[in-house]
């Protein structure tokens, strides 16, 4: 049987993939800073699910100490833990030298230093079975340099896809750990709400976390999800000249 630990499962594409991933018969070590919500989910999940497992735990993932007490915690309660999701983040920015610097700093904090905390504790448990998975939730805006209050949010996705796959160079072929990026596209969640207005890029949240959930059970390198559009559109935002790319966004 199979457990993946997922952080920020509160909301947003978190708590969904803690739902699909459920049905396709996953125990479930869930953890995010919103506990009412984290209870919510359980007995929503266990009412669908009733033969699942699911453990909830609260976590701020800027406490390092908290980061490995609660990871630890799971893998005691469960006595391994197969995938690591690491999911928790913010979207939050201003223009560089705008004086925004307190949120910045405060995205850079959440998105890559407790990325990189979890991605620690995660490895170190990981090294210790000799298997399992690593999955690290990264953006379609880690592909280039966004203008204005997105900068610092890309730059952050970009450093940890980075991370991981620095990884996977380190350990194919030499380990069963399997690591895996995922660059979302636009779904909807808390970060990006319906709007009211049609947006042919945006993916409902069951749709768009179907496609990162498939990618997780195939075991992936990395995938640009949905893969339509975001697949074509990988090659274009990564290539495009920054002429091209200014008008775009």
């Amino acid at each position: 049987m199979s457990t993946t630990l997922i952080t920020g499962a509160s909301s947003g594409l978190g708590a969904e993939t803690a739902r699909q991933l459920a049905a396709r018969g996953h125990d479930l070590a869930l953890c995010a800073r919103r506990t009412d919500r984290l209870e919510a989910l359980r007995t929503e999940i266990l009412a669908a699910h009733p033969v699942r497992r699911v453990e909830v735990r609260a976590l701020d993932v800027t406490d390092d100490d908290q980061v490995l007490e609660v990871f630890e915690g799971f893998r005691d309660d469960f006595g391994h833990l197969d995938r690591f999701v690491v999911n928790a983040g913010v979207s939050h920015g201003a223009p560089v030298g705008t004086g925004g610097w307190a949120t910045n700093r405060a995205t850079v904090m959440t998105n890559v230093v407790a990325a990189l905390c979890q991605s620690e504790v995660a490895m170190q448990v990981l090294r210790d079975q000799g298997r399992g998975q690593l999955v690290m939730v990264s953006s379609m805006a880690a592909l280039r340099g966004l203008p204005g209050a997105q900068a610092t949010y890309a730059a952050t996705k970009a450093a940890v896809a980075h991370l991981v796959e620095g990884l996977r160079v380190e350990l194919q072929g030499r380990s069963d750990i399997v690591l895996t990026v995922l660059y979302p596209g636009f779904i909807e969640s808390e970060m990006n709400p319906p709007t009211g207005r049609r947006n042919p890029l945006m993916s409902s949240t069951e749709k768009g976390v179907a496609a990162m959930v498939a990618a997780m059970e195939k075991q992936v390198g990395s995938a640009c999800v949905p893969a339509l559009p975001w697949a074509p559109l990988s090659v274009l935002l990564r290539h495009a000249p920054i002429s091209l790319l200014r008008r775009l966004l």
